[in-house]
């Protein structure tokens, strides 16, 4: 292995599933080292994981990372969004944490909609209608269903948050990450006090929130970590905010990420807010804005179609018309949280694979009714659409998003654009850069382009009017006696 030409950075990657990392070479973004370690998450109605679990994580990735890790001058987290982490006065978890894909908290999205003007009044205040994805419906779920957990909290915090103060000792954020809670306001950029006082979360528990190229703080001693006391720690931000740093994104290139959940986004230059609540007014990592609209549903409910099917993931066959919505979670967009996957149109001469291509096209439907909404109205229509993610590398996931976008696709070769976006940042606090302009230079959203094809008009109609006549039916609660 040649030796690296500048200084070596740290990115990682704490999502639903893993911890990631990376050390990267600074001045060309070669990556040096790699490590990985699982997480779990509880199964049924709730969807919890031990924060805990995520710092172990990542210490055993980083040690599979080598001596290179103990060399790096600076580190970046990007994690997972919208999961609240409660920690008590010793800064242990009062309880594990919800997570994202948690949709306990649906009663308390809608009634908090209601309460504070309906979902315009949150979109203009906050940048998004909040879903049960967000932090803030977890924050009045747990305060109406654990009331004695609620009162031992003495510090709320993100994923991405959590990881950075056990480094650096200090509560802090970014405008990224915390842009997805529902109590920061996009308008002023600053905590939402009434918001938060309407919850009953006092602000002192929340972490500070550091400006675009700011030093969060330094890694402190004993860790148990390969980090040197005194190496730089950069903000961190939230997944999707991580990975569009990661591609180095300029304004109105769209994105599609195929992954546990999926995403369609671009930056944007104009603060979002969209009152119907599909797109989420995210703020980025910069300085700009990351309208994104976001599905719980995408390779993990695929993927448990085709072991139903017995059928390996790429063995889709054409020629259905059948139509299966494969919301085996709940659904955020649309905003079904109750859903559970629907299949109609099953006929005799009806394939598995042909069922299994149904599965992908619902996934997919769901993303690219977004993809407008997401994408400013002067954004070229021909531009390629950036596929990344898990998925983005499997035959029948490409073929689906070209057939059903009609636009050319790219597939950047770059892997682990979240890990790579933290180790951009963290780059970027020893250069100087703009973290996105240091991805650029690392040209990482190179990659293979897929031409255009015809748009299968016929399937999007037949997919959007059995979603419509289905809609009662999904919004029922199957659960509920």
């Amino acid at each position: 292995m040649s030796a690296a030409e500048g200084p070596l950075v740290v990115g990682v990657d704490t999502s639903t599933q893993s911890t990631k990392a990376l050390v990267v070479d600074a001045a060309t973004g070669r990556v040096v080292a790699s490590g990985q370690a699982p997480h779990t998450v509880s199964s049924g109605a709730a969807r919890e994981s031990d924060p805990r679990q995520w710092w172990d994580a990542l210490g055993e990735a980083l040690a599979q990372c080598g001596d290179a890790a103990r060399e790096a001058a600076a580190v970046s987290i990007g994690g997972q969004q919208h999961g609240l982490v409660t920690l008590d006065e010793q800064g242990e978890p009062v309880r594990p944490a919800l997570l994202w894909n948690d949709v306990r908290s649906a009663p308390q999205a809608r009634r908090l909609i209601d309460e504070l003007g309906g979902p315009k009044a949150w979109a203009e205040r906050t940048g998004s209608v909040p879903s049960a994805s967000f932090t803030v419906t977890k924050w009045a779920w747990l305060a109406e269903h654990e009331p004695d957990a609620a009162r031992a909290v003495r510090a709320v915090r993100l994923p991405h948050d959590y990881l950075t103060e056990r480094l650096t000792g200090e509560g802090t954020t970014d405008r990224g990450d915390v842009s997805g809670t529902g109590w920061w306001a996009s308008g002023t950029e600053a905590y939402d006090e009434g918001l938060l006082a309407r919850v009953g979360l006092d602000p002192a528990l929340l972490p500070r929130v550091v400006r675009p190229g700011e030093v969060a703080g330094t890694v402190r001693d004993g860790q148990g970590l390969p980090f040197s006391k005194g190496t730089l720690v950069a903000a961190g931000t939230g997944d999707n905010a991580a990975a569009a740093l990661g591609l180095g994104l300029r304004p109105g290139v769209p994105v599609m990420s195929l992954g546990t959940s999926g995403t369609v986004y671009a930056v944007s230059q104009h603060r979002p807010a969209d009152p119907t609540g599909t797109v989420a007014g995210f703020a980025d990592a910069r300085g700009d804005w990351l309208p994104l609209a976001c599905t719980l549903n995408c390779t993990l409910a695929v993927d448990r179609v085709a072991a139903l099917l017995n059928l390996d993931r790429e063995a889709v066959e054409p020629g259905t018309s059948t139509t299966l919505l494969p919301f085996l979670d709940g659904e955020r967009t649309p905003n079904l949280p109750h859903s559970s996957g629907l299949l109609y149109g099953l006929r005799h001469d009806t394939t598995a694979g042909q069922l299994l291509q149904a599965a992908y096209d619902g996934a997919v439907h769901s993303l690219l009714g977004a993809l407008d909404l997401v994408l400013d109205a002067d954004a070229d229509p021909s531009a390629p659409l950036l596929l990344i993610g898990g998925g983005a590398r499997g035959a029948a996931w490409q073929q689906t998003v070209r057939r059903l976008s009609g636009r050319p696709v790219q597939i950047p070769e770059a892997r682990e654009l979240v890990a790579l976006g933290a180790a951009a940042q963290a780059a970027g606090l020893l250069t100087g850069e703009d973290a996105a302009a240091v991805a650029r230079r690392w040209n990482t959203a190179a990659g293979p382009v897929l031409e255009a094809v015809e748009r299968d008009e016929a399937t999007l109609n037949r997919i959007t009017g059995v979603l419509s006549d289905a809609a009662p039916l999904l919004e029922r609660d199957a659960t509920a006696h």
